[in-house]
């Protein structure tokens, strides 16, 4: 089974044709970073089984589409799960901070009123931050903390409460990726590609299928063969779309 746990689906060139390309079981978290983005999205990939589309609010976009979450509000009853969201600490956006805790708060409560759901988690220089805004709010549902890049000890925290991960190619090709993934909870490691926005060695975007080479990589890290990993895999993403079916729906 193809699994991408985390792809920017209607940000690719031409998404139509990405979107047509999957034709075999899969299992893909398509992603958004405005609510807006949402009903657009959901409907190139409704066409196509396996194809999940999340309602998403981007940490980077935080000060500029703030007003645009009445309208996450008004679309969490039909959104499968919420992604992306998060918290970005990097420098250039300190001076949006207020504006992304203020958000994120609000999309961990709303997730928490809908009575849980899946979240992908953006936490690029703020994994402390997010890891204590997921221990606030225990019943906002299952975190998949994508592109994990804290240190070890914000690692230690985010296996404590529940979280997944999703990893991609471009995560595994540095060391201190490769570091992170070797102590993460093998049954909790799911691939992502993050496409468009990720590349591949030759400078190119990434495609859901390039996550199949998410299986090679941790095969060799763990010392496993490619079959096992697979499998683990397989049986994460059938925990999670259990998750998206069930989770705030009984």
């Amino acid at each position: 089974m193809l699994i991408d746990c985390h792809c920017h689906l209607d940000l690719y060139p031409e998404p139509a044709l990405v979107a047509a390309s999957l034709r075999e079981p899969c299992l893909v978290l398509s992603v958004t970073t405005t609510p807006s983005a949402w009903r657009g999205t959901f409907a190139l990939g409704s066409r196509v089984t396996g194809v999940h589309t999340g309602l998403g609010l981007h940490p980077q976009l935080a000060e500029e589409r703030a007003g645009e979450f009445a309208l996450m509000e008004s679309l969490v009853g039909a959104a499968e799960f919420l992604g992306e969201v998060g918290l970005d600490g990097s420098a250039e956006l300190r001076k949006t901070r207020p504006h992304q805790e203020r958000l994120f708060n609000s999309i961990l409560d709303l997730a928490t009123r809908a009575g849980g759901r899946v979240l992908s988690i953006h936490s690029r220089r703020a994994a402390e931050q997010v890891t204590s805004r997921l221990r606030a709010f225990p019943d906002a549902g299952t975190p998949i903390l994508h592109w994990f890049s804290g240190n070890l000890k914000e690692l230690r925290l985010a296996i404590e409460i529940g979280c997944w991960f999703s990893v991609g190619p471009a995560m595994l090709r540095s060391r201190r990726g490769r570091g992170l993934v070797e102590q993460m909870p093998r049954e909790r490691v799911l691939p992502e590609t993050d496409g468009p926005f990720a590349l591949d060695v030759a400078g190119r975007p990434l495609h859901p299928t390039n996550a199949r080479e998410v299986q090679a990589g941790v095969a060799e890290l763990w010392g496993e063969s490619v079959e096992v990993v697979a499998d683990r895999m397989a049986k994460g993403a059938s925990a999670i779309r259990t998750e998206m079916h069930e989770v705030g729906r009984a």
